[in-house]
């Protein structure tokens, strides 16, 4: 019964999901055409007359700082090509796909089905209702990969039109980049998709308008998203940056520097943090206990009737 319910889930989503993967699929490729363009035209077009770190202190100086944050930090190297590309899993818009895909699909599980008035349908069926949750539990590890395959596929595909794949064991990252160094990214991005949908998942087993539960975890979504960026600007909205989600979120760390670990307890840009924690299994652990809640939540409430 289980695997009967995994699969009218998944068929429920199967269009969305194919066009989030061509979303994510094609602007990887856009991106890696970008970094081409930045690395073998414009630079040397510019640093003739203008030394690369004069170039960075004209581009992020004051307001820049921000762009300078949302590419990954000053140890970003513009001329570096697996480092630009790198900045693909951490742009705004990929933040944003990943977002609405996990949003959108969480808070309509089950908010959805009762403000539809169909979960009296299907839960008509002999069906208990921890089995539901654990459906779409099943579905979310069943598409999360598809997405983070999606979007190396895009890498690879990328790099191989621009003409930017190294084919040899020796990888120049100022100019070629092997893809397969950015596959273990993949699991980060994995853990944070899946953290998000779990903390959905727990407000729309709690709410009974989708187009509520929607917003309140958009606006969470969001008010987590502007304290980490605000705290890499502003020491004093530093310490809240454990906090998020996204703090945890740091692709280009495992890509660049292979650091699976983020520092907490740091309360300053030049403190000492007090401990390192590793960032996939904290994104995992808010996941499952977000679906743990929403297990607890669901099994225990009342539901209303249709209106």
């Amino acid at each position: 019964m289980t695997g009967t319910l995994v699969w009218k889930l998944f068929r429920d989503v199967r269009w969305a999901l194919l066009v989030v993967m061509v979303l994510l699929c094609a602007f990887q490729t856009l991106w890696a055409k970008i970094t081409q363009r930045i690395i073998e035209e414009l630079l040397p077009a510019v640093t003739p007359f203008m030394r690369l770190e004069s170039l960075k202190d004209v581009l992020f100086k004051g307001p820049g700082k921000l762009m300078q944050t949302l590419m990954g930090g000053e140890q970003i190297r513009l001329d570096n090509a697996l480092d630009m590309l790198s900045i693909g899993y951490v742009h705004p818009l990929m933040l944003t796909i990943f977002c609405i895909w996990a949003v959108g699909r969480a808070a309509g599980a089950i908010s959805g089905e009762i403000d539809r008035g169909t979960m009296e349908l299907l839960l008509a069926q002999p069906i208990p209702r921890w089995r539901l949750i654990v459906a779409h539990f099943c579905v979310d590890w069943l598409v999360i990969p598809l997405l983070c395959l999606s979007l190396w596929a895009g890498n690879w595909l990328g790099v191989w039109l621009v003409g930017m794949l190294s084919t040899g064991p020796v990888v120049d990252t100022s100019k070629y980049v092997d893809p397969a160094v950015m596959g273990p990214a993949l699991v980060n991005v994995a853990a944070l998709l899946f953290a998000i949908s779990g903390f959905t998942m727990w407000l729309s087993a709690r709410g009974r308008f989708r187009g509520k539960v929607m917003g309140a975890a958009v606006l969470v979504t969001l008010l987590q998203f502007l304290v980490n960026v605000i705290g890499q600007l502003w020491d004093l909205v530093a310490p809240l940056r454990p906090l998020t989600v996204f703090y945890y979120y740091q692709p280009q760390q495992i890509i660049l520097q292979n650091r699976w670990t983020v520092d907490v307890g740091k309360f300053s840009s030049g403190g000492t943090a007090l401990a390192s924690v590793p960032m996939v299994a904290v994104l995992f652990a808010v996941g499952f206990a977000g679906y743990a809640a929403a297990l607890w939540t669901f099994c225990r409430r009342d539901l209303p009737a249709p209106l």
